[in-house]
């Protein structure tokens, strides 16, 4: 049996032991971290607020983020190589940074995990725009690098509902019910020899069927192939039949939460997205920069596995309190201090 398990240590020794004494190596699906960002800043939180871009002289720092430059990417490739030894060869990494260090961290990732298993940069609209002056445009995304450990990683499609705006652009006929509708040809580019006729016809020069004559006759007979005037037939595809858009790689709903309750704590959407798409039920989830514990707590609420790791008694304390507010017990874990 699977154990959910939230070690307080450097993340080195965490996962460390999560490969030498747990014997978990090749057994993680899903990682998502969320790491400093070579800020040269110190992370406060004070009784009223955490920090997340400024912070108080007055608070007590929760983390600092003080490793800079080349240092900085050692630091974080040091992490990532003991990562892909846990991942399963179905495992996938989303790592969180910001404009300024992304690119170093992308070239980084591209050695340790290869460039082949490179996925996506995923921006994501972090807050709304920014009227302080500066010499350069206004920032209001960070970026979300996504990378596979083989060929075949865990993959369901994640899909957003359509818009009303969507709606009328996407699917601008209705039929005598009123259901919307568009139409998409029966034909593909690819030439083949001899095609079958349907219906008299055969496809344009340079193309083929999408499907087999029979089923073009079967979809003629139910009434989803239109004809033109000119007789051209075309598939009917309703909008009532597709379960939404697909997710593209700008992200625009993930908003840092107004108040956090831990400096730089990400959007518990956000999470959602990545643990439903990247893992499955049976999956173990792992985060071991886990700050206020969201990740674990989307894991646990989809009915993931987790392993979270941080060194910072702020963090621990933050997230014992949101597994908690999801109904999680210190008994339903266990708590491991290196």
């Amino acid at each position: 049996m699977k154990e959910n398990i939230l070690i307080k240590a450097d993340n080195i020794d965490g996962l460390t032991y999560l490969g030498d004494k747990l014997k978990l190596k090749g057994a993680i699906d899903l990682v998502y971290i969320d790491p400093p960002f070579a800020t040269n800043c110190d992370f406060t939180i004070t009784e009223n607020r955490a920090s997340t871009i400024s912070n108080s002289k007055k608070g007590e720092v929760a983390y600092t983020d003080r490793i800079l430059g080349s240092e900085f990417i050692r630091f974080i490739r040091k992490r990532l190589e003991l990562i892909k030894i846990l991942l399963s060869d179905k495992g996938s990494i989303y790592l969180h940074t910001d404009y300024k260090i992304g690119h170093y961290m992308k070239v980084m990732m591209d050695e340790v995990f290869g460039i082949e298993n490179f996925r996506n940069d995923i921006t994501r609209v972090k807050c709304n725009p920014k009227n302080f002056k500066r010499t350069g445009y206004g920032n209001i995304k960070d970026m979300i690098l996504f990378y596979s450990k083989g060929p075949r990683p865990i993959w369901h499609e994640p899909l957003e509902k359509y818009s009303d705006a969507d709606l009328a652009r996407l699917f601008p006929k209705t039929d005598k019910s009123g259901r919307r509708y568009t139409t998409v040809p029966i034909h593909a580019p690819g030439e083949t020899n001899n095609p079958k006729k349907f219906k008299g016809l055969t496809p344009p020069s340079g193309r083929h069927w999408r499907t087999d004559v029979e089923t073009l006759e079967q979809w003629d007979r139910e009434g989803l192939i239109e004809w033109s005037p000119s007789g051209n037939p075309r598939k009917i595809v309703y909008a009532s039949e597709r379960a939404g858009k697909r997710v593209q790689d700008i992200w625009y709903q993930f908003k840092d939460p107004q108040y956090p309750v831990y400096p730089t704590e990400k959007n518990m959407d956000l999470i959602d997205r990545i643990v439903k798409t990247s893992s499955n039920r049976d999956s173990t989830v792992l985060d071991c920069f886990c700050g206020s514990g969201t990740t674990l707590k989307a894991a646990a609420l989809n009915g993931r596995n987790w392993i979270g790791i941080d060194q910072s008694d702020f963090a621990v304390e933050a997230t014992l309190k949101k597994l908690a507010s999801a109904g999680i017990a210190p008994t339903d874990f266990k708590m491991i201090e290196l």
